[in-house]
């Protein structure tokens, strides 16, 4: 008998994981209220502050803290829709990244007409003091100077239609929630819209490295102070239409300062004479 070959057993092989694809998780808001969510808790609560229409408060699960514990009691007392959600679809609807468990669902934000505030401003006897931003497209800048605005008391903020950032969750979160409070105006054209403001008995200064020292300018009375993005400043034409033109004193080490920082100073200046404080 012929002695058989041995049988080579096969190896068994650990069955095939299958592959699973992450499913995209469902997004809880269409695309167009997207661009109408505001995100973190200072924006939320100055929403409620101001009365604000909030569609919806999104929430993160859990037991609320701090901050987020007295917000959503507040929202409560307005009878505001609120929805827990798992912190992963916050993050997927969150614009900035930085939601801190809360983001509000708002109707699509409201600008304002320029001739409301300078109605609303004559019917309270105050002299208008405006901002007119040229060409800003950093939502942080934009968000830091609407910011400052609201604490030296500006009637209004005017920005472009077109190169120019708008509101935006990011803007909203960097104004620490003023951008709910502050009355924005939308305008096609910067130029003809100071001509608007000089009939109006506004006088209109630019913030601009080659203007005289604004230290020494003439800031009283009602005014609007226009400020463009650092790397360019005001546009040409924008800058022929100022009555005046203000510089901030700088060492010779640094030739531009941040947008929002060169509008606080200017702001501030006029705050400072409005209430006739000494140097």
């Amino acid at each position: 008998m012929k002695n058989k070959k041995p049988i080579k057993r096969q190896e068994q092989r650990p069955p095939r994981a299958e592959k699973t694809q992450e499913r995209p998780l469902k997004p809880v808001v269409s695309q167009e209220e997207a661009d109408n969510l505001f995100e973190g808790r200072n924006a939320v609560l100055e929403l409620i502050k101001a009365e604000k229409t909030i569609h919806r408060l999104f929430v993160r699960n859990g037991e609320p803290d701090g901050s987020l514990k007295m917000i959503l009691a507040k929202a409560k007392e307005r009878g505001i829709i609120i929805q827990t959600l798992a912190k992963e679809k916050l993050d997927e609807m969150s614009e900035t990244g930085k939601h801190q468990g809360i983001i509000a669902l708002c109707p699509p934000y409201e600008y304002v007409d320029l001739g409301d505030i300078l109605r609303n401003c004559a019917r309270s006897g105050e002299e208008p003091f405006l901002i007119v931003l040229d060409k800003i497209f950093d939502p942080h800048n934009f968000g830091a100077i609407i910011r400052t605005a609201t604490a030296c008391g500006v009637h209004g903020i005017i920005i472009p239609k077109r190169r120019s950032v708008g509101i935006t969750a990011a803007v909203v979160r960097a104004s620490a929630g003023a951008a709910a409070i502050m009355p924005i105006v939308r305008v096609a054209n910067i130029a003809q819209t100071l001509d608007i403001l000089k009939k109006a008995g506004i006088w209109t200064v630019g913030a601009e490295a080659d203007g005289q020292l604004i230290y020494n300018a003439p800031l009283t009375g009602a005014l609007a102070l226009v400020v463009g993005n650092e790397d360019e400043g005001i546009s040409r034409l924008v800058k022929e239409k100022c009555d005046f033109l203000v510089s901030i004193p700088m060492s010779e080490a640094m030739s531009s300062l941040n947008a929002s920082v060169a509008a606080g100073v200017a702001m501030y200046e006029i705050v400072r004479r409005k209430h006739n404080v000494s140097k």
